[in-house]
């Protein structure tokens, strides 16, 4: 059974505008999406976009998996007034119809996990419901325009434990099978099956309120995420801002030089000395940093990384770590989710404030003057409790 999934995006906004691209914790707000889809049970995802930096964001950064494709989206199917089942349509006939299920996924429900994703596609693999759409289950009390109570009798108002509530079409994953879909030209149809989500997924981006609660919630999503088992068993770091100042000379045409502690260096012995993996995650892609690195001997060095959540997930999963064994020192915007999820969250005295806010130790050093050290010792001492 071929699973396929579509994310479809335009490039004008007008709640929002950009706001497919626009950094939500770090992140453009498709990624969120996109990187549990690729941890799913999906066998492709097409990005379906008539955004050309998208596009060029896809072919570049997702080399790591086989599984994401970029796909132009016509001009008919991104207008105003153009339906989402007629930009499905369209990728239906780009394939020639090859899948056996489609799955709709939306990017400005940021809050969908694999799991969820997973459970859309079991409903029709094992249960053989024609169509899946995830719903929420909420304990609100509704009324109409004319002040009728609808769901509840206002004079006989339920305990909450005694009221069944409603379901919620919340937006975030829809599935279906070839057949069904094709038929109906629909995302829907034939027996539909239900997956619940979380209450809090209900909320969807539409306008830029949206956009703060959502931050939000991801963030408290994250945090409680966060329960150290036990050691530490790998370290990891950005490059610009940690190992050096975050400044660098340039010259017309050329980056001429970026600066190093030598003492930041030795940290980097004792690190392998305690059994601790490095890592080092970069979204620069620079010759110098890959000479400084092979004379550092970092055997995990990743250069021009600019999805760092999803691609550091990846690591750790050929690693056979996770994310509660992991320690993460970075200073800017795209760290702040590794920094919310990992066990340890760390930044260097110079990080920006809203990245020190959120990590769990901020150092006394800044980055490319013993920060890196001082992480390492921290980490170091924290091991010896284990």
């Amino acid at each position: 059974m071929k699973k396929i999934a579509i994310i479809p995006l335009r490039a004008g906004s007008k709640g929002i505008p950009g706001k497919n691209k626009k950094k939500l914790l770090g992140r453009p707000l498709y990624q969120w999406v996109l990187g549990e889809a690729i941890f799913s049970e999906l066998d492709e995802i097409y990005v379906l976009t008539d955004d050309a930096e998208i596009l060029e964001q896809i072919q570049q950064e997702y080399t790591w998996t086989n599984k994401v494709k970029g796909m132009l989206r016509s001009p008919e199917s991104a207008t105003d007034t153009a339906s989402t089942e007629q930009a499905m349509l369209e990728l239906a006939n780009n394939l020639n119809n090859n899948f056996d299920v489609i799955c709709l996924l939306q990017a400005t429900s940021p809050l969908t996990n694999a799991d969820n994703i997973n459970n859309c596609l079991a409903k029709i693999k094992d249960e053989n419901f024609d169509s899946v759409l995830t719903i929420v289950e909420t304990k609100r009390f509704t009324w109409s325009q004319k002040g009728e109570s609808l769901n509840y009798d206002y004079l006989n108002r339920p305990r909450r434990q005694n009221f069944d509530g409603l379901l919620i079409e919340n937006g975030a994953v829809y599935a279906a099978k070839k057949e069904t879909f094709l038929e109906n030209k629909n995302r829907l149809g034939g027996e539909i099956g239900i997956v619940k989500m979380p209450e809090d997924t209900l909320t969807e981006i539409d306008e830029i309120t949206d956009w703060v609660i959502i931050e939000k919630l991801i963030q408290n999503r994250l945090t409680l995420l966060k329960k150290p088992v036990s050691e530490i068993k790998a370290m990891v770091f950005d490059v610009d801002g940690v190992f050096t100042d975050g400044t660098v000379a340039v010259s017309s045409d050329t980056e001429l030089f970026k600066q190093f502690s030598v003492r930041d260096g030795m940290g980097f012995e004792i690190l392998r000395q305690s059994g601790i993996t490095p890592i080092v995650l970069t979204s620069e892609d620079s010759p110098i940093v890959k000479t400084r690195m092979d004379k550092l001997k970092i055997e995990h060095l990743y250069l021009g990384v600019k999805d760092k959540y999803s691609r550091l997930q990846i690591i750790l999963n050929n690693l056979k770590l996770t994310r509660n064994e992991l320690a993460y020192l970075g200073d800017d915007i795209n760290d702040l989710p590794n920094i919310l999820s990992a066990a340890w969250g760390i930044a260097p005295a110079n990080a920006l404030p809203s990245i020190k806010q959120n990590a769990d130790l901020t150092l006394n050093n800044p980055g490319g003057n013993l920060a890196i050290r001082e992480s390492i010792e921290f980490i170091e001492k924290y091991n010896q409790k284990f």
